[in-house]
C-alpha cells in the first residue's frame, strides 16, 4: 500500500513538473512576460512550489533576464510623438468644451420647457401614467 501511495505521489509530482515545464515554454515561444505568478496561473500551480523547485526557478530567472533584455522596441511609426499627443489632448480637451456647452444649452432648454408647463398648469404625463 505504502508503495503504491508513493507511486501516485511521484506521478502527481512528475505531472506538476510537467504542466510547470511547458508552461514557461509556452510563454517564452509567445514572448509573454515571465515571472514566477504567471508561469504559476499558466501551469496550475502554487508560486511557492516553483520558488522550491531549484532547477524551475532558475530557468524561469534566466529567462526573465534574457527576455528583458532582448525586449522589442514599439516601431517608431506606431510611437507616438510629443506634438501629436500634445494635438490628441487638445483635440479632446476641444470636444469636451463643446459637449458642456451642449449640455448647458440641453439643461436650459428642459428648464425653460418645466417652467412654461409649470407655469400653463400642463400636468406631467409621466406622473399622470403612474396614478392610473
Amino acid at each position: 500500500m505504502t508503495a503504491a501511495l508513493a507511486a501516485a505521489a511521484r506521478q502527481r509530482s512528475d505531472q506538476t513538473r510537467q504542466r510547470a515545464t511547458e508552461a514557461l515554454q509556452r510563454l517564452h515561444a509567445t514572448g509573454q512576460p515571465i515571472t514566477f505568478a504567471h508561469v504559476a496561473r499558466t501551469a496550475g500551480v502554487s508560486r511557492s512550489w516553483l520558488y522550491r523547485q531549484p532547477d524551475l526557478r532558475a530557468e524561469i530567472d534566466r529567462l526573465r533576464r534574457t527576455t528583458t533584455a532582448q525586449a522589442v522596441p514599439v516601431p517608431s511609426p506606431e510611437r507616438g510623438s510629443a506634438e501629436s499627443l500634445r494635438q490628441r489632448l487638445e483635440a479632446a480637451l476641444d470636444e469636451i468644451t463643446r459637449l458642456k456647452a451642449d449640455n448647458h444649452q440641453l439643461r436650459e432648454h428642459l428648464a425653460q420647457h418645466l417652467g412654461h408647463r409649470r407655469h400653463n398648469r400642463i400636468p406631467d404625463p409621466v406622473s399622470d401614467m403612474s396614478l392610473t
